[in-house]
């Protein structure tokens, strides 16, 4: 059996070829934002000057900006609301739950390909699915009808043996195994594909809890088989017929690289400050003291993991050496459950604050620990400061290590205590969440709504074209494993300001560096200079656009996190490598560097010499690939993709989409005609075409197809795409149309 993530990505290859490290393009299915990234991702939606998204399935979800303590959060709500509406995606209301849960129980489907601008939309991966997390502009690129390019991902197959000793060992045990194993950086330019006995004891949201952090190993997504667990899921969600079976690879020459971990022989795990990776047995830190533990929120918050908290806290009370302890469900269904059971009320009478479904305390939007203390969190990130507090000690465990810690405020090993009895899981009714996401308005209304944008709204930055050469300072040297979330802080404060760059940059590297905005401002600009990861975690591209409006136009590092390389890319600042890491030592604050021969950099030159305060000089390369060497010296994915004359012409056609593969994306194949383009003008063909499009022409056999099933918006009601076979000519697609008007709770 071949690997199920090279099948997908193989069925939606638009250009180039499956070796890892080389440069693809995939046909993108669906694309979700959410209010932290939706605003500039839709406003950058908004240049490409369509009337509607071109994927089949578009949402956007409320669920981190969600205080509503002045006029900001909301006008952004607002504004996303009307967007939404307008250009066809649908709506997630504030309240509704987390994206990626919400995603996973209602749109998440087997053998799609998913993009959102947030980091843990891997965790769709659990159904079987590509999903990728990405920045807001890549996303809005792909709601534009584009394909989605990266480097061709390496496949790294986990075989899962036995079963976990539950309650007390969780999913949580197993990717943090993982992170213990590799580490944050063990995981860039992968797909970890889940196969192996073991996987079939694990629950569909159990595999989300993996597939969610394997963002913390810098890869690429996760994928799990869409098996008879999968199958349960979907008919107990009302959508059955979205359901196809989907085998994963089965033996180690499936994969380019293999893990195997023993689910009997796990213990509980806990990833101590201030990283995912940094990975001990519970044994080593029992007896630590807390302040608060918080339960939910971005991962861990199905029914189950709040089940077990539940469960271990009936009759009795948090310890009082905690200043709080917090639950939050990651949807409206799960809390819905959650009160069906009585776990509620075990929660609640444990005194365990009761959160709504939202990011929350995961992203700093309230519950912050106090200064100097310990909180213990079954959350996926622990990075310096993501608390809301500049000086946390956050550390990451499974909802069992938290229950039992809040017993005795204090890191605890649940195996200790006696396995408490679990109620019955009430029966799932996803009407309670589906009646909250709101349909876009039919295409003939749309153009007759008007978009509030709020004082606080602001207009992406203008792009501008890279010059030859740039004689800058050295704004900072920053140490490895930067996060996004140095650049662009989390908490309500910071956060509030995602729709007004000029206005987030000024918290530029608060944390490391609060000095930094106002000198790159009086330097003119300048250059990053950091050791390896920079970029770790999120998918904001905040983290670009605000050094970017600063005037940063290149960062110099020893390497990058995926997500945000790509974003410094599309947002014109030029991702550089040290070609010696050992002249990072020779960075210092204040030098003036002058680099030379940067347009260059698109007619393939791979070394950037750098001159030093004009004496020392040492070499910069880079890892581009073609399409992005032209990007960056456009001064970005826009300005690239909207360039004057020949070139920004022949870019749009050769970034057309691939036509439907098994019945894909229905309409919208290579060589679509652009808008304003004359109707009696031949197409053109593409000049990229992929190895199957090769194969077809050549009457040749390709891979076997995955049975394609797609709703999109269209008109005043959802159009189901069934693909069937031509007699006679098996290679050949045609699709029939069925109106399926919209029902709340039914089949998307």
């Amino acid at each position: 059996m071949a690997s199920l993530a090279r099948t997908i990505l193989d069925e939606h290859l638009v250009r180039g070829e499956l070796v890892p490290g080389t440069e693809i393009a995939i046909a993108i299915d669906q694309a979700l934002a959410q209010d932290a990234t939706g605003t500039m991702a839709m406003m950058q939606f908004e240049l490409f000057g369509h009337e509607r998204v071109e994927v089949e399935t578009a949402v956007v979800y409320v669920d981190h900006n969600i205080l509503q303590i002045d006029f900001k959060n909301p006008d952004d709500h607002r504004f996303l609301q009307a967007m939404s509406a307008k250009y066809g995606a649908w709506f997630s209301r504030p309240g509704n739950g987390i994206c990626h849960y919400i995603h996973c129980e209602r749109f998440a489907t087997p053998g799609k390909t998913l993009v959102g601008a947030d980091s843990h939309t891997t965790q769709s991966g659990s159904a079987g699915m590509i999903a990728i997390g990405a920045g807001g502009l890549d996303v809005a690129v792909c709601m534009a009808g584009h394909p989605f390019e990266l480097p061709c991902p390496k496949i790294v197959g986990v075989f899962l043996e036995n079963e976990l000793q539950r309650p007390w060992i969780q999913a949580k045990d197993v990717i943090l195994e993982l992170l213990r194993l590799r580490g944050v950086r063990g995981g860039r330019g992968a797909i970890f594909e889940f196969t192996g006995p073991g996987v079939s004891t694990l629950s569909y949201t159990e595999r989300g809890t993996i597939a969610n952090m394997i963002a913390e190993l810098g890869a690429t997504g996760a994928v799990f088989p869409a098996d008879d667990e999968t199958k349960s899921w979907f008919d107990e969600q009302g959508r059955l017929d979205d359901f196809t079976a989907l085998e994963t690879g089965d033996a180690e020459n499936d994969f380019d690289e293999v893990e195997h971990i023993d689910l009997a022989a796990l213990v509980p795990l806990v990833a101590k400050p201030s990283s995912p990776g940094n990975v001990v047995p519970v044994d080593e830190l029992i007896g630590t003291p807390l302040a608060q533990v918080c339960v939910g929120s971005s991962v861990n918050s199905s029914y189950e993991d709040m089940a077990v908290v539940g469960s271990t806290l009936r009759g009795s009370r948090i310890s009082e050496k905690l200043i709080s302890a917090t639950a939050t469900p990651g949807s409206r269904q799960i809390l819905d459950q959650i009160t069906q059971s009585g776990t509620y009320v075990d929660l609640l009478t444990a005194g365990v604050r009761m959160l709504e479904p939202a990011c929350g305390p995961c992203v700093g939007m309230g519950q912050a620990p106090p200064s100097g203390a310990n909180s213990l969190r079954t959350f996926n990130r622990n990075f310096p400061g993501r608390s809301g507090t500049a000086d946390d000690n956050v550390y990451l465990c499974s909802p069992a290590v938290a229950a039992a810690s809040m017993l005795k405020g204090e890191i605890s090993d649940p195996r200790e205590l006696t396995p408490p009895e679990m109620p019955a899981r009430p029966p799932a009714r996803p009407a309670v969440v589906q009646g909250h996401i709101l349909e876009p308005v039919p295409a003939d209304e749309a153009s007759s709504i008007e978009i509030p944008r709020g004082p606080n709204i602001k207009p992406p930055p203008e792009q501008k074209e890279l010059p030859d050469t740039l004689e800058l300072r050295v704004l900072i040297v920053a140490p490895d494993d930067i996060s996004t979330g140095d650049l662009s802080p989390d908490g309500a404060t910071v956060m509030a300001y995602r729709s007004n760059v000029p206005a987030i940059a000024e918290f530029t590297f608060q944390h490391r560096d609060p000095e930094f905005p106002r000198r790159a401002k009086e330097w003119g600009g300048g250059f990053i200079v950091a050791g390896d990861n920079y970029g770790q975690g999120s998918s904001r591209e905040h983290a670009a656009l605000a050094p970017a409006q600063l005037g940063v136009r290149a960062v110099i590092a020893k390497s990058f996190a995926r997500i945000h390389r790509r974003n410094l890319i599309a947002q014109g600042i030029v991702p550089l490598l040290f070609k010696d890491a050992a002249d990072y030592d020779k960075a210092e604050l204040g030098q003036t560097w002058r680099l030379s021969g940067l347009q260059e950099i698109g007619e393939g030159l791979d070394e950037i010499p750098c001159q030093i305060d004009g004496d020392q000089e040492i070499t910069f390369t880079h890892d581009l690939l073609p399409r992005e060497r032209e990007i960056v010296v456009a001064g970005g994915l826009i300005r690239y993709l909207n360039e004057a004359g020949d070139r920004g012409r022949e870019a749009l056609r050769r970034l057309v989409r691939a036509p439907a593969r098994r019945g894909q994306n229905v309409g919208r194949g290579r060589g679509r005609r652009q808008p304003g383009a004359d109707p009696a003008a031949p197409q053109l063909p593409d000049p990229h075409p992929t190895r199957q499009d090769q194969a077809r022409e050549q009457g040749g056999r390709t891979a076997p197809r995955l049975p394609a099933r797609s709703v999109r918006r269209c008109g005043q009601g959802l159009l189901r795409l069934r693909d069937f076979r031509e007699p006679g000519r098996p290679e050949r697609r045609r699709s029939e149309v069925e109106r399926a008007p919209p029902t709340l709770g039914r089949a998307i």
